[in-house]
């Protein structure tokens, strides 16, 4: 039986190519993710342990959580504490550093960034006894030595396009600062080469903007030759003052850096995954399909071995191991396209300004393992189903007949189990439409729904095939009589043609489901930002560590054309153990520049002890106005009672809580800074004019961002119309999967149909019509396809709307025709180029001998 399901498997090599082809796409995607994930967290670990390469310790300074800026900067670490480790036995080398935080500004004034890491790391040039820096090599000019010269890695100058003797416009958290740079350094640092900057100062300079003069924030040691970095480490601690400092090995510093930067980028190796999956799956119906068409042309061969002898279990053998034959092959095919995958992942990642480090490519057992378990696996699995087909036909019958019509008993029992799975799943995603509650659960109650309902849509697709393309095939009847058997055709095996279907309408489903969210969530952050907005522009900080001084505000207020300017401060209050958002602001000007609407009390009785809640935090807490609260605001240690004077509406731009800006102030965590401004405009005048002039006013900093309505709106958006991109490129697999499985199909067909096509022929059907008939066939297929997928995928989305109408409060279900449109445009441009190869090829039979075919 081995040795027929090889012969099979070569017998048909050309029958087969298209399920290899279809498994090996799946398999690539596993494989490649894997291969990537293990090099990038490879290159990870050795740029980490390059970047620590001859430190054996570093001593840092201790801080806890009552610790004020001051006390962070007035640290243990100082010239006297150097050099008491220079004479700790086993130290080779002390390098003491001042390390921090500098955001150059691009061209325009925005914030310089070479990728989406937002790590803009700043230090002290530190030269050894040779002059140079051992960790940031110099490639161009020299090292920073006055206080208004700085350096800069290769990244950061060529994402500036910064030449030597520029000057250079930066701040660290506080005025903006302009330097000239002087030169250029290349760097190890895993935090950098993953899409951060690095700025270098003179240590003089780095000690007043990051520590104090004479102290350090960190300080490294080598080890003499000899020295264990654990030795080392433990004679260091002794000699720290222990309440203020402590000593970390460099391996464990190497070790901890790794695992952060590996965290930051390990997401990009978990959506390639999910689609892989969904290819796969989407995959398995060609499987399928193709194993259940070979099985029905080879039922008399089948029959002929039960008749010497065989056993059902040795045809379900047989056909198993033709599966797995076809597995092996598509395993093997797919993980050597995964590693094209894994060296083209980094460039694609790239293209959303993700730098990864160099590396080889990593091949660990797990990444083999997997592309075979895989690809053998998903092969053998879709083919047991038609391998029970097969053992199940008796010889005599299958002598009698080459196709079997499933029994109206095994429809009915389809029937039943697919009716009860679609009331489940349908059931399952409708009683969610009233929860309103992105919560874990209910987002598992919602996927655990939409799987049961497309299990339920596979089940059902034999049964509702007839219906829809009787109802589908009067448009291709009026093609006449080519029309008319290319319906027949399609309602001839209605198992195969939901087989053929089933892919097509897994991929429109995702992909309309898709589309019908991302166009609700869309409008609805396009709403949610501008919701509780008066304000023509927002001046904001990146950092949650920066503030906005009050000169800055008085600036703002002052600027030419400026109406109102509120300064908003923001902290956090600690209410009930979860932790609510405070803003901080002034009666008297908030109206100009907030839509408050208040259902209970009033905004102007806000003051020193007196806050107003919205009315989740009121509904979660069963506060009113007139009622008392207890919390804790920012840095505080302390719960006080606050006195509620008001309830309002929602609001995304007041937050959870509106307090006194004196309260939130002192106990924000940059003390007597505000961190927005927001600024009405005379008439609401939006222009660049005026966004040049509020920019000037808080001084061109690149730590402060000068938004308008419709950019805040924009960015909004962004982030989700970015994702669904992604995610449609990504399903765009699935879609060629499902194309493969309509030619596949129509081949096999074709060869199935040799000699009816050349009874056609010489009836008097010229080649076009025979390829106009295929074509039709086809197009009937995918829209049946098309039509189940558009259905379940935007009930799915109505049903799961509800739940983001819980993270998203101006969520509203609405539908994009346009792009679903364009979606039944695409699907069905599908089916017709899906049979084109097919069509060819059955107009290029001759009459003659596709009659004389056996």
């Amino acid at each position: 039986m081995l040795r027929t399901a090889l012969r099979n498997v070569l017998a048909h090599p050309a029958r087969l190519a298209m399920t290899v082809l279809a498994v090996c796409l799946g398999v690539a995607f596993v494989s490649g993710t894997l291969v990537f994930a293990d090099s990038s967290a490879a290159a990870h670990r050795a740029a980490s342990s390059k970047n620590f390469a001859g430190i054996a310790v570093t001593v840092t300074p201790k801080s806890s959580l009552s610790a004020t800026a001051a006390d962070l900067r007035d640290t243990a670490l100082d010239d006297a504490l150097v050099q008491k480790l220079a004479g700790v036995p086993g130290v080779g080398a002390v390098r003491p550093a001042a390390d921090g935080t500098a955001t150059l500004a691009a061209a325009d004034g925005s914030p310089l960034r070479t990728g989406t890491s937002r790590a803009n790391l700043a230090a002290a040039y530190v030269p050894g006894t040779d002059g140079t820096d051992h960790r940031h090599p110099l490639v161009k000019g020299r090292a920073p030595a006055r206080d208004d010269e700085i350096a800069v890695d290769t990244g950061t100058a060529a994402a500036g396009r910064f030449r030597i003797g520029d000057t250079v416009t930066l701040a660290t958290t506080g005025p903006v600062m302009t330097k000239r740079l002087v030169g250029i350094v290349t760097t190890d640092d895993p935090r950098v080469s993953a899409g951060g900057t690095l700025t270098l100062f003179p240590m003089g300079t780095a000690q007043r903007l990051f520590a104090t003069p004479g102290h350090y924030t960190s300080i490294d040691l080598s080890a003499a030759p000899g020295t264990a970095p654990a030795e080392l480490t433990d004679r260091v601690t002794a000699v720290l003052p222990a309440d203020r400092a402590e000593a970390v090995s460099g391996t464990a510093q190497a070790a901890q850096q790794a695992v952060l930067v590996d965290t930051l980028t390990r997401g990009y190796t978990k959506l390639p995954l999910v689609f892989a999956g969904v290819a796969l799956f989407v995959g398995s119906f060609l499987v399928v399909n193709t194993f259940t068409m070979l099985v029905t042309r080879r039922t008399r061969d089948i029959a002929l071995l039960r008749a010497i002898g065989a056993s059902r279990g040795q045809v379900v053998r047989s056909v198993l191991a033709e599966a797995a034959l076809v597995g092996l092959v598509a395993s093997a095919a797919g993980f050597l396209l995964g590693l094209g995958v894994a060296s083209a992942l980094p460039h694609v990642l790239s293209t959303v300004e993700e730098t990864l480090p160099d590396g080889p490519l990593v091949i660990g057992a797990r990444s083999v393992v997997a592309a075979l378990a895989v690809g053998v696996g998903v092969t053998v699995l879709a083919a047991w189903l038609p391998s029970r087909r097969a053992a199940r036909i008796a010889p005599v019958e299958a002598m009698r007949s080459a196709g079997q019509a499933p029994s109206p008993a095994r429809s009915r029992v389809r029937g039943a189990v697919g009716s009860a799975l679609l009331a489940l799943g349908a059931g399952l995603l409708v009683s969610l439409t009233g929860a309103k509650d992105a919560s874990v659960g209910n987002l598992q109650n919602a996927m655990a729904g939409c799987a049961l309902l497309a299990v339920a849509m596979i089940v059902l697709a034999p049964l509702l095939a007839g219906p829809v393309i009787r109802l589908t095939g009067r448009l291709t009847t009026r093609f006449g009589t080519v029309g008319h058997l290319a319906r027949e055709n399609a309602l001839r095996d209605p198992r195969r043609t939901a087989a053929t279907a089933s892919s097509l309408m897994i991929s429109t489903a995702l992909v309309a489901g898709l589309a019908v969210v991302g166009h609700s969530t869309g409008q609805a952050l396009d709403r949610q930002a501008a919701a509780g907005l008066r304000a023509d522009y927002v001046i904001g900080t990146r950092d949650t560590t920066t503030g906005i001084d009050s000169a800055a505000v008085q600036r703002v207020a002052g600027t030419a054309g400026v109406r109102t300017a509120a300064a908003v401060a923001d902290s956090t209050l600690v209410v009930g153990g979860k932790v609510r958002t405070v803003t901080g602001v002034d009666p008297a000007t908030v109206g100009a520049v907030m839509k408050l609407d208040f259902v209970g009390g009033s905004v102007k009785g806000l003051g020193p002890g007196r806050i107003a809640v919205s009315e989740s935090v009121a509904r979660e807490h069963g506060l009113r106005a007139g009622g008392r609260l207890m919390a804790r605001m920012g840095r505080s240690q302390e719960f006080r009672s606050y006195s509620v004077v008001g309830v309002y509406r929602d609001n995304p731009v007041a937050h959870d809580v509106l307090g006194a800006p004196a309260d939130v102030q002192k106990n924000s965590f940059v003390p007597g800074s505000v961190q927005r401004i927001l600024v009405r405009t005379e008439g609401g005048a939006v222009s660049k004019a005026m966004e040049g002039r509020l920019r000037a006013a808080v001084g061109n900093s690149p730590l402060l961002t000068v938004d308008d309505r419709a950019r805040l709106v924009h960015e909004a958006a962004g982030a989700v119309g970015d994702l669904l991109t992604l995610m449609y490129g990504l399903l765009a697999l699935a879609v060629v999967i499902a194309s493969l499985g309509i030619v596949n199909t129509l081949a096999m067909s074709v060869s199935e149909r040799t000699r009816e096509i050349g009874v056609l022929r010489a009836i008097g059907m010229d080649r076009a019509g025979v390829r106009r008939m295929i074509r039709l066939e086809s197009l009937t297929v995918a829209a049946f396809g098309t039509l189940l997928g558009l259905a379940g995928g935007v009930f799915c989305a109505w049903a799961v709307g509800a739940l983001a109408n819980g993270a998203v409060a101006q969520y509203a279900f609405t539908l994009p025709w346009g792009t679903l449109l364009l979606i039944c445009a695409v699907s069905l441009a599908i089916g017709t180029v899906a049979a084109v190869v097919p069509a060819r090829r059955a107009a290029a039979l001759s009459p003659l001998e596709a009659v004389a075919e056996a």
